[in-house]
């Protein structure tokens, strides 16, 4: 139910922004942080990255009237922005430097994009304190020591919540692959 309350919320952000761009700004901070995490560990550097990230919600934004709600999470079409504009930076770096082009293989990048929207959904679907510690910890990159600051609970408590969290996507995960 959470889940389906949230997938309707992003769909009407979505139709928002696409009556009107100045609504955009909930989706950018909804999703910023991912995109930018996603850019960084794929081009390490963060100057790069940032320009990167920046051309990603540009585009998201000239191009949102293209898009179609088909229950996909908005973040997946974020993702598959995102690693074009690393497909294309390296191309054109690659043509600049004279070296071999370093095309990304576009069956894997789809394929990675599905794995991650499907981990995405799983995700979701923990009860909040999990997904914050999950998302905190793996996707944010903070320590133990400031997911306990941030949910007011002890660093032993969050590291039980992250255990019971992986365990859940664990049994999910399972149950998906059969």
């Amino acid at each position: 139910m959470k889940a389906e309350r949230q997938e309707t919320e992003e769909r009407e952000l979505i139709e928002a922004a696409q009556r009107d761009p100045r609504s955009f700004g909930e989706l950018y901070e909804r999703n910023f942080d991912r995109i930018y995490a996603y850019v960084t560990r794929r081009v390490h550097d963060h100057a790069a990255a940032e320009d990167i990230t920046s051309e990603v919600f540009h585009h998201a934004l000239a191009h949102l009237g293209q898009f179609e709600w088909r229950g996909v999470p908005f973040i997946a079409w974020l993702y598959r922005i995102a690693a074009n504009a690393i497909a294309d930076r390296r191309s054109q770096s690659s043509r600049e430097e004279g070296e071999r082009d370093k095309e990304i293989n576009d069956q894997a990048a789809v394929q990675e994009l599905e794995s991650r929207a499907a981990l995405y959904q799983l995700v979701r679907g923990l009860i909040i304190d999990q997904r914050r510690v999950i998302i905190g910890r793996f996707v944010e990159g903070k320590s133990l020591r400031d997911m306990a600051q941030e949910l007011g609970r002890s660093e032993g408590a969050v590291k039980q919540l992250q255990f019971r969290a992986l365990e859940n996507l664990r049994k999910r995960l399972e149950g998906a692959n059969g």
